[in-house]
């Protein structure tokens, strides 16, 4: 065989070795297309399922919220800004005025902390709030204050079912308290409580005290967070 027989031969040889690699990635072109016509539209039948149940969760979600709670959702936060947790501070605000929850919270400042610092009156108004926005408690701060109100043993806040009457004696320290719900309500305080949704005074030692994760200590209170957390918190 000559030389030119020998070059001839290579190059068949290369061409033909060529020929089989591609014919090779067009036969593995060809099946990764059948895949992919096969589970292309499985694959996007599971995720319209799955984007329609989470539509469906979530719309069942806000379905459930009260209209308090969804509004204070789209409602921009007010900024805290020249908040001073002092009487003279207090004293310099208007007079404070508000609905029905407005008055709820504004009692139970004064039956539950009108004793208590202002910085701390403005910490029990903050759990009272953080109450509101957990799903474990009422949706709104009437529903939080009063809950348990009428069963021995059972009522959130020992002002209402402590057999007493709720007579507001000291109106000062009412008008006070009320400028701190004010406040509280429309968002315009810094938070101090981290998420508490529990406290007890230091006189006593409950024994929740020893499950809810602790968080701070104002005043004559020390705060705890529901080992539950919240979306919000």
């Amino acid at each position: 065989m000559t030389l030119g027989q020998l070059d001839e031969l290579s190059k068949t040889h290369y061409v033909a070795g060529i020929e089989a690699t591609l014919e090779r990635r067009m036969r593995a072109a060809i099946f990764f297309s059948v895949l992919l016509a096969v589970f292309a539209p499985i694959l996007a039948t599971a995720n319209e399922k799955q984007a329609h149940a989470l539509h469906q969760t979530e719309k069942r979600g806000l379905s459930s919220l009260a209209p308090e709670r969804l509004q204070n959702m789209i409602t921009a936060p007010v900024a805290a800004s020249g908040v001073e947790f002092s009487t003279a501070w207090l004293d310099k605000q208007p007079k404070a005025k508000g609905d029905a929850n407005w008055k709820c919270l504004s009692e139970a400042l004064y039956f539950e902390a009108r004793g208590e610092t202002v910085k701390g009156q403005f910490a029990v108004a903050e759990v009272i709030m953080n109450r509101v926005a957990h799903s474990r408690f009422p949706s709104s701060l009437c529903g939080v204050i009063n809950q348990g109100t009428g069963k021995k043993f059972r009522c959130q806040f020992t002002y209402t079912c402590d057999g007493k009457a709720e007579n507001v004696s000291e109106r000062r320290s009412y008008a006070r308290v009320s400028k701190v719900a004010r406040a509280v309500i429309d968002g315009s305080v810094p938070k101090l409580t981290n998420g508490a949704t529990h406290y007890h005074t230091t006189a006593v030692s409950p024994s929740w005290s020893r499950v809810y994760t602790k968080t701070a200590r104002i005043g004559v209170h020390i705060f705890y967070r529901h080992n539950v957390r919240s979306a919000s918190n």
